[in-house]
């Protein structure tokens, strides 16, 4: 599914849930429910930064791989140091997070992003996103269930993740880089490290024509808002954006829908790239990021159901690692097709949490907003949830294997996602699937 090209130069990883049906309202509430069966997520891009040669940006490397199957060179740019050519020190970069909290206010009620001592931004901050856990093992990923009927993408039991990273506290993109290019050695120094630096906080009134309360059957509450709206928000934003940093646009809960009449929702998360016109080498390119925190009960069913790990950090793990691996929106591979995800139809793009979402494991302890739903219901379980992530052999049909040729990405384990054999699809234990 593509979304128009609306909003030039900004490169979107968008997850997008289409409305089936019409939404109702619940007995004595004014506030229209939305059907969980029309919640059916779906990521696509827009746009991105023409490739520059300049180091006012974040820093990132290029390299090239040949895809076997085609026969077709594709280059690519990443976050981080170049895994094949680094040495020592060189091979650690740290990027500064600009976090910036958005507090919404949507139909008289407040969305509040929280601060560094409560709620949804400390939450953030202790998450494995930037706080460090151990990634040998998670106590639970996702499992097909009864795919693809529902139940779907259900709770399942955990196992072994990254054991060969057993003892080693890590922050969750560093993990997935020293995972993708096989440096996961406690004496490896490659490392991708985000530091946040939290900025002050902005509050935003929508417009009454721009946005709506909804809640789902368990009674959660949440702001949906238009999205070329929101995207005109984050665009003026931008404009005062540290280029070698990412800006992090941070909410709480607030869903965007693209048509009109809720025909098309929910956007919860985007990264993207914009370019000065000029500068002969040296302009500035600059990345950033929106994603919003999901409260439990929003996608994710009671008991471990459907989408169980599509809660709380979900989103922003998504959108970290697309920006890793594709910052400035223009990394380009032979278009793919997974039946775990029609929806996406025939991709060209290197998004690497389209082919998963919804699949995730659990890591640390979350203690924010692990209460049962206002109807009653147990969603949340003490655990964040990631998710899974493709690594770059799978788009380019490589083997990736540490036996492969020194010029070819390898990959941990010679698995092609994040959560290897614990993935519960087989797509994902072989290289992508052509259109």
């Amino acid at each position: 599914m593509r979304l128009p090209r609306l909003f030039g130069l900004l490169g979107v990883g968008i997850l997008v849930v289409a409305v089936a049906a019409p939404v109702g309202v619940a007995s004595g509430s004014s506030i229209p429910v939305i059907s969980a069966s029309s919640m059916v997520p779906t990521f696509t891009t827009l746009g991105g930064a023409s490739p520059q040669p300049s180091s006012d940006t974040v820093a990132h490397f290029w390299s090239s791989s040949l895809d076997p199957a085609n026969g077709v060179t594709y280059g690519y740019n990443m976050v981080g140091a170049n895994p094949a050519t680094c040495i020592g020190s060189g091979c650690v970069t740290d990027v500064t997070v600009d976090i910036t909290p958005i507090n919404l206010e949507v139909g008289g009620m407040m969305f509040s992003a929280g601060t560094t001592s409560s709620g949804v931004l400390k939450a953030t901050l202790d998450s494995p996103v930037f706080a460090r856990n151990d990634y040998a093992s998670t106590p639970a990923a996702t499992a097909a269930g009864q795919w693809p009927n529902d139940p779907q993408m259900v709770k399942g039991k955990g196992g072994r993740l990254l054991p060969a990273m057993k003892g080693q506290d890590l922050q969750l993109e560093d993990a997935t880089m020293r995972a993708q290019f096989n440096r996961q050695g406690a004496s490896d120094p490659y490392h991708v490290l985000l530091t946040p630096n939290v900025q002050s906080p902005i509050t935003i009134t929508v417009p009454g024509n721009e946005g709506i309360l909804l809640q789902t059957k368990l009674g959660v509450v949440f702001p949906a808002v238009s999205y070329s709206w929101w995207v005109s928000q984050i665009n003026g934003f931008i404009t005062t954006a540290t280029p070698t940093d990412l800006p992090l646009y941070l909410t709480n809960s607030v869903i965007l829908y693209t048509g009109t009449g809720l025909k098309s929702c929910c956007v919860i998360g985007f990264h993207g790239a914009t370019s000065s016109a000029n500068g002969n080498g040296s302009q500035h390119v600059q990345t950033y990021a929106w994603a919003s925190w999901v409260q439990p009960g929003i996608f994710s069913a009671p008991n471990g159901g459907t989408y169980w790990a599509l809660q709380d950090i979900h989103a922003l793990s998504h959108e970290i690692s697309e920006w890793a691996d594709d910052p400035f929106v223009n990394n380009a591979v032979q278009p793919w097709l997974t039946p775990y995800a029609l929806q996406y139809g025939c991709s060209s793009y290197l998004e690497t949490g389209d082919p998963v979402v919804g699949i995730g494991f659990a890591m640390g302890t979350n203690t924010f907003e692990q209460g049962p739903t206002p109807s009653g219901a147990t969603v949340a379980d003490g655990y964040y949830h990631p998710e899974d992530e493709v690594f770059y052999p799978w788009f380019l049909r490589l083997d990736p294997s540490p036996s492969a040729s020194p010029q070819t990405p390898t990959a941990y384990g010679g698995r092609y996602t994040l959560m290897g054999t614990l993935n519960p699809f087989a797509g994902f234990q072989q290289p992508a699937m052509g259109c």
